[in-house]
């Protein structure tokens, strides 16, 4: 375990990141008061980013997991007949 200071840390954070991606803890300083801690990543976090903050999303309750798994887009009913599509398209040309 390590400790820095804010002003240290800030001129040299990529390296403070590359140690605690390695698995070392930093505690984080302002006049000798401890207030934050770099740590490694939790077990099982996802690599991506976009992983992590659905997985948080989920346990926070905002998203659900869905429970169908579908195959292809939903099937469609036709909205109108061919027949009656036609007929209304004709009404509309012989208009000009």
């Amino acid at each position: 375990m390590r400790a820095v200071g804010l002003k240290v840390l800030k001129n040299r954070l990529s390296e403070y990141v590359r140690l605690a991606a390695g698995g070392e803890e930093i505690l984080v300083t302002d006049r000798d008061r401890v207030v934050a801690e770099l740590v490694p990543p939790r077990p099982g976090r996802s690599d991506m980013l976009t992983d992590a903050l659905l997985a948080e999303a989920m346990r926070k309750g905002w998203l659900t997991a869905p429970t169908l798994v579908a195959e292809g887009p939903p099937p469609r009913a036709p909205v109108a007949r061919l027949r009656d599509l036609l007929t209304e398209l004709a009404k509309d040309r012989e208009d000009r």
